[in-house]
């Protein structure tokens, strides 16, 4: 592919009518177009330049990938806040996969604490009573880079996510910044027959710059899967932080709920799982001083 984008483009404002999706009146679904305001914004992305992500492997760089299995790095860099789910952990997924897990992390900043806390009020003001379990609230945010990954002298285009579901329970909210991005739900099974693969597509939503995406419900998040099938290239955006080797042009924050009993300190996790992810909390604990107390063994602040 040839050169990406060049960097230092500010994020825009979408043209009046470009890409007005409007709510579909679906239980346990919501898209608001144009939900972030300028203030926002502009504390969003000072917020992340001042970021260092991760670029993590897929599985443990201390010991032999699973039989059958080759490492690789995943396919873009990320951030999480609340708590940080590292890939060679495994990712949440209860009732088993919830041991050593999700690692503590810095809490969000004050623009994307807001968001969630509106967010939260507008869920409950509106969705079933039955799809948002007790507990509930966006304590856990992870922060996707979509555009282009340097590969020798081209650039790749990597802005896609494959089918999945998200385990962490209540409904999860996605608010989008940067280029728009082709957003599906599928109906699962249909393309694999083992079961596994996805079907139909059941919704498609053009996610836009500043948009605010909710589902949640049996429906949404058990029946269907969901995947980004590919984010525009139109803009020539750049968006911050700076990151060797990749070129970003569009951001995602995934809000999702981790119960906190879920959530364990650096220290608290198992000797295997300590090793496995020290590597990735002394990167982060240069820039963070968090993750700076998390490798002393005392409580982050």
């Amino acid at each position: 592919m040839g050169p990406g984008p060049q960097r230092g483009r500010p994020v825009w404002a979408p043209p009046p009518g470009r890409g007005r999706s409007r709510p579909g009146g679906e239980r346990g679904y919501l898209y608001v177009p144009g939900y972030v305001d300028d203030p926002a914004r502009a504390a969003i992305m000072a917020w992340l330049a001042t970021l260092h992500p991760l670029w993590e492997q897929r599985y443990s760089t201390v010991r032999p990938p699973p039989p059958g299995k080759a490492q690789r790095p995943l396919l873009r860099p990320v951030y999480w806040l609340g708590n940080w789910q590292f890939a060679c952990l495994g990712y949440y997924e209860p009732p088993r996969g919830v041991r050593d897990r999700c690692v503590a992390a810095e809490p969000l900043p004050p623009p994307l604490a807001a968001i969630a806390r509106d967010v939260e009020e507008r869920v409950r003001r509106t969705f079933a009573p039955a799809d948002v379990p007790p507990g509930w609230k966006l304590d856990t945010c992870l922060v996707n880079f979509y555009g282009s990954r340097r590969d020798g002298d081209r650039w790749d285009d990597v802005a896609r996510v494959g089918e999945h579901r998200d385990f962490e329970p209540g409904p999860v909210a996605s608010v989008s910044l940067g280029e728009r991005a082709l957003f599906q739900f599928v109906e699962r099974g249909g393309g694999d027959p083992r079961g596994r693969g996805p079907g139909a597509v059941v919704r498609t939503q053009w996610l836009d710059d500043g948009s605010l995406q909710v589902f949640g419900g049996p429906r949404w998040k058990d029946d269907l899967l969901h995947r980004v099938q590919r984010v525009d290239r139109k803009l020539a955006l750049d968006l911050p932080p700076a990151i060797d080797g990749f070129r970003t042009r569009r951001i995602n924050f995934t809000f999702r709920h981790v119960p906190p009993a879920h959530v364990l300190r650096f220290d608290q996790l198992g000797a295997q799982a300590q090793a496995d992810v020290r590597g990735y909390v002394e990167a982060l604990a240069v820039h963070s001083p968090h993750f700076r107390a998390a490798l002393g063994g005392a409580p982050a602040p």
